[in-house]
């Protein structure tokens, strides 16, 4: 496989999701001129609001079809790989949203879905306070996609934090992980760059994080800097703050070289924890 230029968009989505769509798309444009093959946009590309009223009140006025549509014709006419970091979909009954990476090939047909399983329910002090479960449901698969710039393993935020995840996705042939996110400052600050590092690194696999940034309309802050990392952990490029898209060039090889060098994912072995406690033992 030859050396292919991939990118990560970086946006600042509001509450409008045409609004949200056409900065989508003028950004993977301008991706695509400067010659990238495969695009990553953020989680929720089309749509960051945490009103649960307000939320659900739009995506019944913009079902899944209404916001897919004009990216599986954008990665048709522009002849690319393009993996829309998520889309929230509402589900049947109204209730609740799935967090939806989609992911489209150049002839603009879907290639996959993946529903992010893991939901950000934390308190981090001083207010800051998410719940994702009451707003979403989780996913139950996880998800490689067979693309023409080789197999790529989904996951969206949150589950950036559950490394058998990406060790899974790895073992299922993913050479390149994909990793949209809306990290809070906080959060993002302590542990953003260590994490995705981590990440390649565990898996000899290329990261692709493409992030939202800065202050949004519903009054949250996110971190930014979308990165791509190598499998052997170096940051290839980063993105601070503005929106905008990252470009790098990868060269596929690195992905066996890596595994080669450390092959950790031929090394697992299975095990059982034992807690030894002050006159007993027990087995987990």
């Amino acid at each position: 496989m030859t050396v292919r230029r991939v990118a990560a968009i970086q946006m600042t989505s509001g509450l409008d999701p045409a609004a949200n769509i056409a900065e989508a798309a003028a950004l993977i444009r301008s991706a695509h001129a400067a010659g990238a093959e495969l695009v990553v946009t953020p989680e929720m590309t089309t749509l960051l609001d945490r009103r649960r009223s307000r939320f659900l009140e739009r995506l019944g006025e913009w079902p899944e079809e209404r916001m897919a549509a004009p990216f599986a014709a954008l990665a048709g006419e522009l002849a690319i790989t393009l993996v829309v970091g998520s889309i929230p979909v509402l589900d049947r009954d109204g209730m609740r949203a799935f967090n939806r990476s989609v992911v489209f090939g150049p002839d603009g047909r879907e290639l996959a879905r993946y529903d992010k399983i893991h939901l950000f329910d934390v308190d981090l002090g001083d207010g800051e306070i998410y719940h994702e479960s009451g707003l979403f449901r989780p996913g139950r698969q996880a998800v490689v996609a067979a693309t023409p710039a080789g197999r790529v393993g989904l996951s969206v935020c949150y589950d950036l934090r559950f490394p058998a995840l990406y060790r899974a996705l790895a073992m299922a042939g993913a050479g390149i992980l994909t990793v949209p996110a809306a990290f809070t400052r906080p959060t993002g600050r302590a542990h953003w760059h260590a994490l995705l590092r981590a990440r390649a690194i565990e898996t000899g696999s290329f990261v692709i994080a493409a992030a939202q940034t800065g202050r949004h309309q519903d009054g949250r802050e996110t971190f930014g800097h979308s990165l791509i990392v190598s499998p052997w952990g170096e940051v290839l490029g980063e993105r601070i703050d503005e929106p905008g898209a990252l470009i790098v060039e990868i060269d596929p090889k690195a992905v066996a070289d890596a595994r080669r060098r450390i092959p950790a994912l031929d090394h697992g072995r299975e095990f059982v924890v034992v807690v030894k406690e002050a006159g007993a033992t027990s087995e987990c």
